[in-house]
């Protein structure tokens, strides 16, 4: 098993409390979403336990990387946040399982089998919630844009750091406050956040 996992104490106290399971293993560690890909192809694990929010690569990003480059790795995402965009993102980077960092290791030890046998394995209070929420509205470039917005940014910054035209940026968040029906950029870029559309 790989641990991916950028809280140092956190990802040492998972692999030694995985690692009294007697089926299971921790044969890589890394804390930074750019290390993953490296870390599996030189360890293949049978399944990598990934966070979302790391350093680098985002545990989604990884999660999509590993499908192509590592395919008989299964991914399990491991996650303080547990937002409807993010399992619905987590899915369609071919994740078998989704779920929140608040349970015992007894049942992480037992989803990991589960994700092993080749179940998928969803938080059912999640799953709810995605279906409730809906699919993201929003495009990838106004992502991108409402990303880069909702630390207070100006137009001329988001459109420099973007490389795009300020009539562009304009445009783009002027969809995406309407997609989200918020009043204002810093609401949509909060909105789309809690949602997991970031």
């Amino acid at each position: 098993m790989l641990l991916a996992e950028d809280q140092t104490m956190m990802r040492g106290a998972l692999a030694l409390l995985l690692g009294l399971e007697p089926d299971m293993e921790v044969v890589a560690q890394v804390g930074d979403g750019d290390a993953v890909v490296a870390a599996a192809l030189d360890s293949r694990p049978d399944v990598a336990l990934l966070d979302i929010e790391m350093p680098g690569r985002s545990g989604l990003d990884a999660a999509a990387d590993l499908r192509e480059r590592v395919p008989e790795c299964r991914v399990l995402i491991l996650t303080t946040f547990g937002r409807p965009g993010y399992l619905r993102r987590a899915m369609e980077a071919g994740a078998y399982g989704f779920v929140v960092k608040d349970g015992p290791v007894e049942e992480l030890a037992a989803t990991i089998r589960r994700v092993l046998a080749g179940e998928r394995v969803i938080d059912p209070a999640l799953a709810a919630a995605a279906l409730s929420t809906g699919p993201s509205p929003l495009t990838d470039r106004e992502r991108d844009v409402l990303a880069v917005a909702g630390d207070g940014s100006t137009i001329a910054d988001i459109a420099a750091r973007l490389h795009l035209s300020e009539s562009t940026v304009r445009n783009y968040l002027s969809a995406a406050i309407g997609k989200t029906g918020t009043r204002n950029r810093v609401e949509a870029a909060r909105l789309a956040r809690r949602n997991g559309w970031l």
